[in-house]
């Protein structure tokens, strides 16, 4: 029960501690200032207390202070990430507690972040070896060399750690539709205009044979596929625009994200300049207004603003603009074999670095029922509560005979949120005996009671007795170090 009750506590000792110094002052001047004395700050900065709301709050009028600065979502995502990184076959051995590693992470977030960059770049150095033995020898000297699609990854990490928002490049795109008069929901017929009036481009449609979006410098031509829907068209067209006038910005975050090589920088450009759209087709102050009014009612957002589901949902993970903040939601895209698309968060939500997520989270039966919204409350290993929604969005290029792409959408908050959305009408978010116990992933989950585990944890020594036979997948032998 000691260790549960801790848990549960807010010790962030560290980052107290890292505040004090950045003012430079000293033990006996920020304590006076908070009206407690020096030995009880001393036992906050090295966690053998709790940093209470009440502390807090002094902090925030003594200070003038987000309150947010001491929030524990950013060393949950860092824990989060080294914590998936250990279920690399290169860590086995000695487990290391979650506990352990969330002390560690609050008192050296630099440190964490230093772990990360290491193994990243140790991945790539796999990856690449793989490439290189599968040019020498073919497939079969690469089957246990397997590596990520590392570009893709970083630059998912980097928006990760931005929390998916990027004030400049928001307020940039809320500018010019400002600035433009752009209508909500019309935008088709005004950018066309626009790209033709500030920089003389042509917008032409084009048969169903060529690509999706081209745009020729030479000619002055942006050409757009007959088969995009007007949605599509629509966010095409702001993503152009970001490329033609804010290309010294994207430079400019692109370079403060220390992008390892030139496809992580160029899969980043595309990220952030797909960001910019929707951040044009849904200005900030405007969307954030409308979502509240409307109790985070997804469907009234996508009628409002003409956007799709998804868009509506990953616009709704990005509003975190200083002293204008909407929910803190997570954002995911899974596929019908459990692969994670797309994963940004603004919440302490915990996401699997690679491969699929846990069977249990709503997500995954999202498949069996088609464009219907399905909630969940989950609780994660860590005790924190998340209202989860999930629904399946498909895409197809046009045509019977044309492929068609289906994915489940995922999007979710800390339970404090869930009476603020709509979808929360009529659910009990008291009872706690009503919550699915999900985790990150099989690996690196702690619960060794999970009817669904697909593989024992890391760290976790088996007990195999062939004359029984247990309704759990798995039975593990006690750990002796624990009590």
């Amino acid at each position: 029960m000691g260790s549960t009750s801790r848990s549960r506590k807010t010790f962030l000792g560290g980052k107290l501690r890292r505040y004090r110094e950045g003012l430079s002052l000293t033990q006996a001047a920020m304590a006076a200032s908070l009206d407690i004395s020096p030995s009880y700050l001393n036992q906050i900065e090295n966690n053998q207390r709790p940093l209470t709301v009440q502390v807090l709050l002094k902090l925030s009028t003594t200070y003038n202070i987000d309150l947010h600065t001491f929030s524990e979502s950013a060393d949950d995502r860092l824990a989060s990430e080294i914590l998936n990184s250990l279920d690399d076959p290169l860590f086995q051995g000695e487990p290391v507690d979650i506990r352990d590693l969330r002390e560690s992470v609050s008192s050296s977030p630099t440190f964490a972040k230093h772990f990360l960059t290491l193994y990243r770049a140790y991945s790539q150095t796999k990856h690449n070896y793989a490439d290189l033995a599968q040019e020498i020898a073919g497939d079969e000297a690469v089957r246990a060399v397997e590596g990520p699609q590392f570009p893709y990854e970083e630059v998912r990490d980097f928006f990760y750690y931005h929390n998916n928002y990027f004030d400049d490049l928001d307020k940039a795109a809320e500018n010019l539709f400002n600035n433009e008069g752009l209508s909500l929901g019309e935008g088709e017929a005004q950018l066309v205009h626009y790209l033709e009036r500030s920089h003389n481009i042509k917008v032409d449609l084009i048969g169903e044979n060529e690509g999706l979006r081209s745009f020729d410098s030479t000619r002055d031509t942006l050409t757009l596929s007959k088969l995009l829907s007007h949605k599509q068209r629509v966010f095409q067209l702001a993503h152009q625009i970001c490329l033609l006038e804010q290309g010294d910005l994207l430079d400019q975050i692109i370079s403060n994200g220390n992008m390892s090589n030139p496809q992580s920088a160029a899969v980043c450009r595309v990220g952030l300049a797909n960001y910019f759209a929707g951040a044009l087709l849904m200005p900030y102050g405007l969307f954030l207004e409308r979502a509240q009014a409307e109790k985070y009612d997804i469907e009234r957002l996508q009628i409002h603003f003409n956007v799709s589901f998804e868009q509506a949902c990953h616009r709704l993970s990005t509003l975190q603009r200083d002293n204008h903040k909407g929910i803190p939601f997570y954002f995911v895209r899974v596929d019908m074999a459990g692969n994670i698309s797309k994963r940004q968060s603004a919440s302490g939500f915990h996401f699997a670095q690679v491969g699929g997520a846990c069977p249990l989270w709503n997500v995954h039966e999202a498949f069996a029922t088609p464009g219907k919204i399905l909630r969940q409350v989950a609780e994660m290993p860590d005790g924190k509560r998340y209202f989860c929604l999930a629904r399946t969005v498909t895409r197809t290029e046009g045509g019977y005979l044309m492929p068609q792409k289906t994915f489940a959408v995922g999007l979710g908050c800390e339970i404090t949120h869930a009476p603020n959305l709509i979808y929360s009408v009529g659910y009990n978010l008291e009872d706690k005996h009503a919550s699915v116990p999900i985790g990150v992933s099989c690996r690196v989950c702690e619960r060794t009671n999970c009817p669904q585990r697909a593989f024992p944890p890391i760290g976790k020594a088996i007990r195999i007795n062939e004359d029984e036979r247990d309704f759990l997948p798995y039975q593990f032998i006690p750990d002796a170090n624990k009590t």
